[in-house]
């Protein structure tokens, strides 16, 4: 393998790690939205119990989000989102919502239709879900 070649796989990979990092992110703000809708307080227990994670894992990612201003904690250990960070939780669940529910539709298991909502939300363009949201809007008004 020739220098070149080398570059374009180590750049490669460094997109994989940053695009795993990004849904890594996406997922803990996903969660703590969720849980704050229906938990007085959110904590990184709530995090690792709902995610089924280690809480040292948790607290790691915590301190991450909280590095990119995507949350804040109290000294109690409340995590509350950012703007940033709620911003990036509710596209994010929206996506899910919207994709579970055209999975469901098209005959999918509920179950399977949510796990598969939580890989494709990562990683679909603004511009697909946007063109399957107007699918869905105009399907409904016939």
């Amino acid at each position: 393998m020739n220098d070149t070649h080398r570059m374009m796989k180590t750049s490669i990979e460094v997109i994989r790690l940053r695009e795993k990092s990004n849904e890594s992110a996406e997922m803990y703000l996903e969660t703590i939205l969720i849980l704050s809708e229906k938990l007085p307080v959110v904590r990184s227990v709530d995090v690792a119990n709902e995610l089924d994670f280690k809480k040292s894992s948790v607290s790691i990612a915590m301190k991450n989000l909280r590095e990119k201003n995507q949350i804040t904690m109290t000294d109690a250990g409340y995590i509350y989102l950012t703007e940033e960070g709620r911003s990036i939780a509710e596209m994010i669940y929206e996506r899910h919502k919207v994709i579970a529910k055209v999975l469901e539709a098209l005959g999918v298991p509920k179950d399977i239709a949510n796990n598969d909502a939580c890989r494709i939300e990562h990683v679909i363009s603004q511009e697909s879900f946007e063109a399957i949201k107007k699918h869905i809007h105009q399907f409904s008004q016939k």
